[in-house]
């Protein structure tokens, strides 16, 4: 008679073998933590995956890397090394039906001493309500949660959930690493039909993505070629890898982050590969191009006045051409910002006098530059005395704007580097003929 109170078989075991006509990835996939490739700061044995393993207690943790480093493998491996049950859903195809299920049997199989491993791929996928129902589950011990994500958990999950799971950090397998894969593919299937320039070229395409990489050696070996093919032969036959780069999340973030500050510390080739790395993954030029025109006025302002019209000038061209004509005009003005003296006075300048707008913001400018269009107002003294600076000699009279309560403050102070040291100099014999004319 079967026992009704046994766990319920699991659903996702770690096979022995795959099949023979299993995709070439499925056949190389690691058997234990050590085959694991390129991720060695976390499962060697100083790592923390390494050290919970060696302890033989797993807490919970979230996996975040891109495409193809093996968070997957590492969920299934770590599951085996620690004797626990292992359950897998995908935020994708799963619903709050296939976790309650999911929990359900965890509670039973902990019942009968066995622990339990939810893997949850994509786990950035499910929305706040459905993160926030792993809470109790995590707490009581029900499972240890292992999510995966392409994306920024701190973006993506929420702080709960975070503050119960250990967020590690998968990188994309280098150049070193993509090659170890492709040995282990050879000595499986034999050497690649490809030269050593067009093997290095192929490793690069895959942009530290392993399963692409194997995928596309699958694709070699598939075609039986007799030849081995050169780069620009492998290039025609695979076809172009388009750059791994998400609009919307970390990819778009993190490049506009990389190609500001290329920009500001005045890198003109750092500058133009971040801007590259973005037009030809798709980035909507126009939104490249408006934060160029914000770093001018941020980073250049009065140091160059031209960086700003040279932005104002690169978006009439661009729309004026479109693309991919119209991209050399925001390429100039990428070299331009890049190329010219750097201040961020202005800004500095802005950020102060917003402060003390703020902060005094009811303050009564003197009457002597207030404007008097009624009888009622000049009897009150509103305009009295002004000095119209172009009647005075040299153009300046050395007159006090400041509210009778505010001293004179010191916002914009610039810098000496370009156009901005001429401005200082102008400012500074201001400041002395004031003192000379107030006595």
């Amino acid at each position: 008679m079967p026992d009704l109170f046994a766990p319920d078989p699991d659903p996702n075991p770690v096979p022995d073998e795959p099949a023979a006509d299993a995709p070439l990835a499925d056949r190389l996939r690691p058997r234990t933590l050590a085959e694991i490739i390129g991720q060695e700061h976390l499962t060697g044995p100083e790592g923390p995956i390494g050290r919970m393993v060696a302890a033989g207690r797993l807490s919970s943790m979230v996996l975040w890397g891109p495409p193809g480093t093996g968070k997957t493998s590492i969920a299934r491996l770590l599951a085996d090394a620690t004797g626990m049950r292992y359950h897998a859903v995908s935020a994708v195809f799963s619903g709050v039906a296939d976790l309650k299920k999911a929990f359900a049997e965890a509670d039973r199989a902990r019942a009968a001493g066995q622990r339990t491993l939810l893997f949850v791929d994509e786990i950035h996928r499910f929305n706040r309500a459905q993160q926030d129902g792993f809470l109790p589950f995590v707490e009581g011990g029900t499972v240890t949660l292992v999510g995966a994500t392409t994306e920024n958990p701190s973006f993506e999950l929420n702080a709960a959930l975070l503050s119960r799971a250990q967020v590690l950090i998968l990188h994309r397998l280098g150049a070193d690493a993509l090659g170890r894969l492709l040995d282990r593919a050879e000595a499986l299937e034999g050497p690649l039909p490809v030269t050593e320039d067009a093997r290095a070229a192929l490793v690069a395409s895959a942009d530290g993505d392993g399963r692409f990489l194997l995928n596309q050696a699958e694709t070699l070996y598939a075609a039986r070629l007799t030849e081995p093919l050169d780069p620009a032969a492998l290039g025609a036959f695979l076809q172009r890898r388009v750059a791994v780069y998400d609009k919307d999340r970390d990819g778009h973030y993190n490049l506009i982050s990389a190609l500001h500050k290329s920009l500001r510390g005045s890198d003109p080739q750092a500058a133009l590969y971040y801007l590259a790395r973005m037009l030809t993954a798709g980035e909507e030029p126009l939104y490249v191009l408006r934060r160029i025109t914000r770093f001018a006025s941020e980073d250049i302002g009065l140091a160059d006045p031209q960086a700003l019209q040279q932005c104002i000038a690169a978006k009439e061209a661009y729309q004026f051409l479109g693309s991919p004509e119209g991209e050399l005009a925001i390429v100039q003005a990428c070299l331009y910002c890049a190329t010219a003296p750097k201040s961020n006075a202005a800004y500095a300048a802005m950020k102060a006098a917003w402060k003390a707008a703020r902060e005094t913001g009811s303050l009564q400018p003197p009457a002597t530059i207030l404007n008097a269009p009624t009888k009622l107002m000049k009897q009150i003294g509103y305009g009295k005395d002004y000095a119209y600076d172009h009647d005075v000699e040299g153009g300046f009279s050395g007159a006090d704007y400041w509210p009778d309560d505010l001293p004179a403050q010191d916002f914009y102070r610039p810098v000496e580097r370009g156009f901005e040291r001429q401005v200082k100099e102008r400012m500074a014999w201001w400041s002395r003929r004031r003192d000379e004319l107030r006595g």
